[in-house]
């Protein structure tokens, strides 16, 4: 039934504007957001849309790399802000404490084995490992040995004190071509996070781990380690196929390497995570954060991991201003500073809101590399699923409808939130040849295809605004041990 109206009052042109003011407000607020239309627009709107990858070339090409502390991790934050204060969003920097590790000389030569011709050595080609400790500036020369396990290496304990111990788990590329990447490199980085720990704790004087990525082209994969000051031997990361060599000639007879590794820790620097706001309007104090971090180990731009995942989240706050679309809950677009060799970033959003986290409503990561993405993981319960229908009816038509869910994703920065009861949520990303790249001087821009980079903005911005408008309630994320 339409409304009637004092038509008197409809000649006087200020109550007359004001009625329709009013009328068409409310219509629009008991518009359904998300309806079909709705989500398709948003859809369709990110996939005509290439502002993400051009803020992706500047990140990689201007910046660089962005290991917390440097240079161009604090060039990354004010780069992020300003183009999103230029989107017309909410721009805050929370102060965030981070290390600061820095990579000296990396080398390393076989300098003695069976059947070595005199005046013969080989190179080893390797990269420090996040936290390894120095080498003399001179170097070191050790006896080397090769173990394929953490069994292996307790049994070997007797040989372990004074020597440089190789890890050489081969990651198991098949699982990854099987959309198991995740558990390979799962196995894989134990051995590189725990194993110069254990070493360390043996008394070895340096650690190396096998690369955990999945393509031998002689490159170094790097990564975290698990050593602590007061403990901090050198370890790095050699490639597959030195790490397959050393062992062939480990079967031949004993073998020793010199290495040089001369990384620093310094004082924990001062940094921030980028948080920017799109206001909601009537649950406003209610929160859905969609993220991804901006530092990046220092061998390469960290096109993939996590440039992609950072622009992605951006191209939600681009989308959604082009669209001139408020939600109904806020929208808090976040770069998290120090998910590599720290995590303090997300233990900094948690600790600023842990008496709060009831207003957190869903959180987003985006850290799974610029693969093609097929859908949306969720850590809901089971009676939660249904409500996410008219959501893979919107993706459907870009090839990103799957909805899988996990009782734990384990979110790198979303961790404590996740654990908190906040339901979390990722793209469901094809991740085969992600780790060909991952942690190397390889992850550069032309790894990422511009039309998969479009497709992550599609599902982020889509799935977003669906949590940000949702009527029904999804509970919290499942209880975690």
């Amino acid at each position: 039934m339409k409304p009637v109206l004092n038509k008197p009052l409809l000649r006087q042109p200020v109550l007359a504007a004001l009625i329709t003011c009013l009328l068409s407000a409310g219509a629009h607020a008991a518009a359904p957001a998300n309806d079909a239309a709705t989500l398709g627009r948003i859809r369709d709107t990110a996939m005509q849309s290439d502002w993400a990858y051009q803020r992706l070339a500047d990140l990689t090409d201007l910046v660089g790399p962005r290991l917390s502390g440097s240079a161009g991790a604090a060039a990354a934050v004010e780069q992020v802000a300003a183009a999103l204060r230029k989107l017309g969003a909410t721009v805050t920097l929370q102060p965030v404490k981070v290390p600061h590790w820095v990579r000296g000389a990396e080398t390393a030569e076989l300098v003695d084995y069976s059947g070595r011709p005199a005046g013969v050595s080989q190179r080893v080609v390797l990269t420090a490992l996040g936290g390894s400790g120095a080498t003399p500036a001179a170097g070191l020369t050790a006896p080397l040995i090769v173990v394929r396990d953490f069994d292996e290496l307790k049994a070997r304990a007797a040989e372990v004190k004074g020597r440089i111990v190789l890890f050489d788990v081969a990651f198991d590329q098949e699982m990854a071509e099987r959309g198991l990447a995740g558990p390979a490199y799962g196995r894989g980085s134990n051995y590189r996070f725990n194993g110069p720990k254990l070493a360390a704790q043996m008394g070895a004087a340096a650690a190396l781990v096998r690369s955990v990525g999945g393509a031998d082209f002689r490159i170094p994969h790097t990564g975290a380690t698990g050593l602590v000051d007061g403990a901090r031997i050198p370890a790095a990361a050699v490639t597959s196929e030195d790490a397959m060599l050393m062992s062939r000639l480990a079967a031949r007879g004993p073998l020793s390497m010199h290495l040089t590794l001369t990384p620093q820790t310094l004082a924990d620097a001062d940094s921030f995570n980028v948080i920017a706001d799109l206001p909601g309007s009537d649950k406003a104090d209610e929160v859905v954060i969609v993220s991804g971090h901006l530092d990046s180990w220092g061998l390469a731009t960290g096109a993939n991991d996590d440039g992609a995942g950072v622009m992605g989240a951006m191209g939600v706050i681009e989308t959604l201003k082009k669209l001139k679309l408020q939600p109904r809950r806020t929208i808090r677009m976040i770069a998290w500073m120090n998910e590599e060799n720290g995590g303090r970033g997300g233990a900094a959003y948690f600790d600023a809101h842990k008496a709060g986290l009831d207003k957190q409503f869903a959180a987003i990561e985006s850290d799974s590399g610029a693969g093609r993405p097929f859908g949306v993981l969720a850590s809901v319960g089971p009676r939660v699923e249904k409500l996410f229908a008219p959501l893979q009816a919107a993706l459907q038509p870009i090839g990103a409808s799957a909805f899988t869910r996990r009782d734990v994703l384990g979110a790198g920065d979303l961790h404590a939130l996740e654990t908190g009861g906040v339901p979390s949520f990722e793209p469901l990303v094809d991740s085969h040849s992600y780790f060909h790249y991952h942690h190397t001087a390889a992850d550069t821009l032309d790894k990422v295809d511009p039309q998969n980079l479009k497709r992550h903005v599609a599902v982020l911005s889509s799935l977003t605004w669906y949590l940000a408008n949702m009527d029904e309630p999804i509970g919290r994320a499942p209880k975690q041990d």
